[in-house]
């Protein structure tokens, strides 16, 4: 997948001049589109914990194109607690199916307490995948219902899917805070 790809399964979600957060950012395939969707006045925070993706993310940053929002990397773990400026989002996209399924509500806790009050979590996930060393908690459309239910949040809205080249299909979903 490509930023492009990326930027049609978020869309619906995204409004130009907005703050977002990338959690779990990896290489910046959804830095790169949340970028290019906000705009030149929004701003893309994207966290990421390992070193190298970090590196990847930071000269994503520096060659910064006009029509896209400011990038700030911060190399963190997203399970933790953030600190951020108040979101209008947070992006989640293959990242929650690694925090351990226990932990998964209190994560979106978290998340959603960093948001204005009209934000949201956008989960992008496998949906109806069965666990494995890559996708090792997964997050199944009808299993996230179920999280943000338990974490408080809004009905999770389906906004996007997509088929994955490693088998089956990926769902994005945008959950507001309240």
């Amino acid at each position: 997948m490509d930023w492009r790809d990326a930027a049609r399964l978020i869309a619906p979600a995204i409004k130009e001049g907005q703050r977002w957060a990338d959690l779990g950012a990896g290489t910046g395939t959804f830095t790169a589109a949340l970028a290019r969707l906000i705009g030149p006045l929004g701003t893309v925070y994207a966290l990421e914990r390992d070193t190298t993706a970090t590196r990847a993310l930071e000269a994503l940053a520096r060659k910064r194109e006009a029509a896209c929002a400011s990038i700030v990397v911060m190399q963190t773990d997203f399970t933790k607690p953030l600190e951020l400026p108040p979101l209008d989002g947070a992006l989640l996209a293959n990242t929650l199916h690694f925090v351990d399924a226990d932990a998964q509500v209190d994560v979106l806790r978290r998340i959603a307490n960093a948001l204005v009050s009209d934000g949201a979590i956008v989960i992008v996930e496998y949906d109806n995948r069965q666990p494995s060393r890559w996708v090792p908690f997964p997050v199944s459309l009808g299993r996230l219902v179920g999280l943000a239910a338990e974490a408080r949040l809004g009905v999770p809205e389906p906004i996007g899917r997509r088929q994955s080249i490693f088998g089956g299909s990926m769902y994005a979903a945008r959950v507001p805070r309240h």
